[in-house]
């Protein structure tokens, strides 16, 4: 084997490794943003847990990819340790699907028909149709689906590539003594787990075996402890992402580790030593690419159903491996806000997508308990509610700050046009979400210096404010029902109870003017009463923000004021209008005392 082989050789495993990673990456940004519904849908029962396993794996062909992630859900809090053996089990199985395409360069070529299965007639026409889609395609989805063919076709070229280059060496007599060595079981081992612990693949291993298989220098006796130990090397991934997560975390990488270790071992036992009381006459034979896909997938799914049924017996033994360190009840009811942003969900950019949309959701609704805890304030104040109204809105500030920093590495990432607009929306509504909280505290804080000065409305004031409060109330509410659910029917009905709010504002401002100068109410108390309407209108101005936000992206479209002119142009949002005018309605003006200050024994 001369220099130009050797390059040649690694040209076609860097071609090869290339579209393992262009073929996985896009696989996962297609499907990325549903694997969280079809994580969910995982249950205790272990067998689906496995199937489940299995299909994502062999959606996203990567059982790294899968492990990684489940020690992210783990680390999140998203998925307890005692379900993630069947998921861990299933990825094993699943990842033998990248053995069976690579298998296609292999098909006999006897006759015409199997001629148009070898890579090399059908690679390059999916290349360049591939090629033709992107070019000329609007459509995201369409391109990301070609990105995954030219990956393909990449892999096919790469297999190709270095079969030829590895050909000449099937005719050295170092190079078949080099395999002998291999048949050594413990070495063959150790070859499997290095060069899969190396390239982070056991699919690439097996697609690199496969390829020397083709030489016809390799015999099945040295091809199966190479296979055996691709399992073991596969867990290297996963050991080093649960580096810093939680105990739980690392409990799901140990019983990924637990079980190819314990297994392969196992099944080294069984096989050899059958072998050595029956020698297999098939040992000493030449594989092919097609009997080495058949021999991991058996090996797999053999080693899944003797194991299976001791799932739990896995769990227990991560569990004494790492036990559980004591934190204080009051760290506990904090630390585990934020961990759904794993940097881990960054590679499949569609679930860290969702990840973030959840978690947002989940901001709109603690920013509605406190705009809610805030206004109870102003009618019954607390000292220890407006404690709490001050960690809630902290805890907005971190929601902003940390959800927001997630949310700029994603858009960095390659995303589909679905999630790039999710995005959009998500980074949009969280500044208004945080106002939002702003505002409440402002309200807060209103409660309190009334509180402190012993001062409150009159009783038509408290009447009319409550009007104004609940129709704030109800249109934050709506808002975030719509933005949760994405419910762009309910997002359109913020809009038209918005402008009724600004209409109660004006009236109620226009009241207090008039007991104002009637010498019925104080300049001090005016001013309170003036931060309230304020704190409250501004509230539901972002609440329109958030829902004209939603209406825009729908649209395809950033002409924010625009969309607004033409919605209020219809004569449906007039009706809106009218109907909660008349729901909301204020009562007849009562020229009583409208402030009144209070003695210090209250």
């Amino acid at each position: 084997m001369d220099i130009f082989n050797l390059v040649t050789l690694l040209g076609g495993l860097a071609l090869f490794l290339f579209g393992m990673n262009e073929m996985s990456s896009n696989l996962m940004l297609v499907t990325g943003s549903r694997l969280r519904g079809m994580l969910e849908k995982l249950t205790a029962n272990p067998l689906r847990a496995v199937l489940l396993g299995t299909g994502v794996t062999a959606i996203i062909q990567s059982s790294s990819a899968t492990t990684v992630m489940v020690v992210g859900l783990v680390n999140a809090g998203l998925l307890p340790p005692a379900q993630t053996v069947g998921l861990i089990m299933g990825a094993n199985i699943g990842t033998t699907a990248t053995a069976w395409i690579l298998s296609l360069g292999s098909i006999g070529a006897s006759t015409t028909l199997f001629q148009l299965f070898k890579p090399s007639f059908f690679a390059p026409i999916i290349a360049l149709a591939s090629v033709a889609v992107i070019m000329a395609s609007d459509n995201d989805r369409k391109k990301n689906i070609s990105r995954i063919l030219i990956g393909f076709a990449i892999i096919m070229f790469g297999m190709e590539i270095m079969s030829d280059a590895v050909m000449p060496l099937s005719e050295l007599p170092g190079f078949r003594q080099l395999f002998v060595a291999f048949s050594n079981p413990l070495l063959g081992l150790l070859v499997g787990a290095v060069l899969t612990a190396l390239i982070q693949s056991s699919s690439a291993t097996i697609g690199i075996l496969q390829a020397f298989a083709m030489t016809g220098a390799i015999s099945f006796g040295a091809a199966i402890p190479i296979i055996m130990g691709a399992s073991i090397g596969t867990c290297v991934t996963a050991m080093m992402s649960s580096i810093g997560t939680s105990t739980n975390a690392k409990r799901a990488a140990f019983i990924h580790l637990f079980f190819n270790v314990i297994g392969t071992i196992t099944f080294m036992a069984l096989f050899y030593g059958l072998n050595v009381i029956s020698p297999f006459s098939f040992m000493v034979k030449t594989p092919t690419p097609v009997s080495i896909a058949i021999f991991s997938t058996a090996y797999k799914t053999a080693m899944v159903a003797l194991f299976l049924p001791f799932h739990k017996m896995f769990v227990k033994a991560a569990t004494r491996f790492l036990p559980k360190k004591e934190v204080s009840s009051e760290l506990l009811e904090h630390e585990d806000v934020f961990l759904a942003l794993d940097s881990r969900f960054l590679d499949t950019s569609g679930f860290a997508v969702d990840q973030s949309r959840q978690l947002t959701i989940k901001m709109a609704g603690l920013v509605k308990q406190h705009f809610k805890l805030s206004a109870d304030l102003l009618s019954s104040y607390d000292v220890q509610s407006f404690k709490d109204g001050r960690q809630m809105e902290d805890l907005a500030d971190q929601y902003e700050d940390r959800l927001g920093t997630y949310m700029i590495q994603i858009s960095a990432r390659q995303l589909t046009d679905r999630d790039n607009r999710i995005l959009s929306l998500l980074l949009q509504s969280l500044t208004d979400f945080e106002r939002i909280s702003d505002h409440s505290l402002n309200i807060a804080m209103s409660a309190k210096e009334m509180y402190e000065k012993k001062i409150r409305f009159s009783d038509s004031a408290v009447e009319e404010l409550g009007i104004f409060r609940q129709a704030v109330e109800d249109l934050l509410d709506m808002t975030v029902r719509a933005f949760s659910s994405y419910d762009l029917d309910l997002a359109k009905k913020v809009e038209p109870l918005e402008e009724v709010i600004d209409h109660l504002q004006g009236e109620l401002r226009a009241r207090h003017i008039l007991r104002l100068k009637d010498g019925r109410c104080t300049l001090e108390l005016g001013f309170v009463l003036a931060d309230i309407l304020t704190s409250m209108e501004r509230i539901a101005d972002h609440c329109s923000n958030i829902a004209l936000s939603m209406l825009e992206l729908s649209h395809d479209t950033f002409e924010q004021h625009a969309m607004l002119i033409k919605m209020k142009q219809g004569d449906h949002f007039r009706e809106m209008v009218e109907g909660y005018q008349t729901q909301y309605a204020l009562p007849p003006i009562v020229l009583d005392s409208y402030t009144e200050v209070i003695s210090n024994d209250h």
